[in-house]
């Protein structure tokens, strides 16, 4: 019989590998992975089914426009922020974005406890649209047997349909309790409507955009998280992702002397991160700052809307057209979703390794980045991707010598 007896060094690294193995497969780890992945997947999909919307929209007036048919006023009612226009990135706000996401960092860091109101109320008004937005699909299917979908006039508020007034019910009722309870389970819905409303109504209008737009948050993400401590004596990021603002229910109770309703309101932790408690090591969790979703989430949006461009272009071909082949029928979606997967995992490797907070954008950026760009080029999209990938080029068939 042969026994293999380890040394004392390598069972101790035999254990923390063991720990660190463990420490990845916790159910806070594999919440921040699912999570994070359904809210780009859906975030992307709903952002493709409003420019599809769109598009449906701007045929129907055109054909209507032809046939001398008026388009009912209803169909023109954009007041409402559930069909509110997209906004499209251009190369200065790319560029100028991580600036201003820097400037914004060092405001909260500094003027904090003046300003923690103002970012609460603020935090919890936007929260409570994107949060109605994320429930409408759910709330329409909830009210599609008894509802007419008809919308009713709020005023100079706009007018909206039941299924979004259910919505916005629901959703105010989930910041309420929140601001009442500070439960992080409502503040991660919230972030998770922030996280689907971002992704969907912000668009990326090329490759080059997306380039520089995650590049610049890469070095912004890593100056921040490594960086600013060594001139400011704090991890700003890590500091103000973590810092909780007082209740506002509790700052009114007690300028208006209330007693006890003061002192039990509980401080609120923003909405701006996700965070999924363990069930196996209490007192530990896992964090994921919504950056870390969304920013990597609008390239993805990208690609999904350029592969169902070009799916349409394909099917719109003359016939004869050559099958694709095995790379052509891979998506630029699915490697990118890959990747994004692969950086979170090293991310959070490396998380455990250094026991240290890390710039998750150091490893997403590069995991879905640099493969797109690969893949794209070995298709022979990339020149079209980089500059103007969704202008449709007109092909002459009647070409008269």
């Amino acid at each position: 019989m042969v026994q293999h007896v380890l040394p004392p060094s390598a069972k101790m690294a035999q254990h923390v590998m063991d720990m660190t193995a463990y420490s990845i497969v916790d159910s806070s780890r594999v919440s921040t992975f699912l999570i994070s992945i359904l809210l780009i997947v859906y975030g992307s999909f709903r952002s493709l089914n409003l420019e599809q919307e769109a598009r449906e929209r701007e045929s129907e007036k055109e054909r209507n426009k032809l046939l001398g048919i008026a388009t009912p006023a209803s169909s023109n009612d954009n007041s409402n922020f559930f069909s509110a226009d997209v906004q499209t990135l251009d190369t200065m706000q790319a560029l100028c974005l991580p600036l201003g996401a820097s400037v914004s960092l060092l405001i909260m860091f500094f003027f904090f406890d003046s300003m923690q109101m103002l970012f609460a109320v603020c935090t919890a008004i936007i929260a409570t649209v994107a949060l109605a937005f994320l429930l409408l699909p759910m709330c329409q299917y909830i009210s599609r047997p008894c509802s007419d979908n008809k919308k009713i006039s709020f005023g100079m508020c706009g007018r909206f349909t039941g299924a979004e007034i259910m919505a916005f019910c629901l959703s105010v009722s989930i910041v309420c309790i929140w601001v009442m309870t500070g439960h992080w389970l409502l503040m991660d819905a919230m972030g998770m409507g922030l996280c689907v409303a971002f992704i969907a109504f912000v668009r990326l209008p090329s490759l080059k955009v997306s380039t520089l737009l995650l590049t610049g948050l890469l070095v912004y993400d890593v100056f921040w998280v490594f960086f600013s401590s060594y001139l400011f004596n704090a991890n700003v990021m890590v500091k103000v992702a973590t810092r909780p603002a007082d209740n506002p229910v509790g700052v009114m109770a007690r300028k208006l002397h209330l007693g006890n309703m003061g002192r039990e309101a509980p401080k609120l932790s923003l909405p701006g991160k996700l965070v999924f408690p363990s069930m196996h090591n209490s007192g530990h969790f896992s964090m994921l700052g919504l950056g870390d979703i969304v920013m990597p989430g609008l390239l993805l949006c990208f690609v999904l809307r350029y592969d169902a461009y070009k799916k349409a272009q394909l099917l719109s071909a003359e016939a004869g057209v050559p099958p694709p082949s095995n790379l052509n029928k891979i998506s630029y979606f699915h490697c990118s979703l890959i990747g994004y997967f692969l950086g979170l995992l090293t991310a959070t490797v490396s998380s455990e390794v250094f026991k240290a907070a890390q710039p998750a954008l150091l490893y997403l950026v590069p995991f879905t980045l640099l493969p797109l760009l690969t893949m794209a080029y070995l298709k022979g999209d990339l020149r079209r991707m980089w500059s103007e990938p969704f202008i449709i080029q007109t092909q002459s068939k009647n070409l008269e010598v």
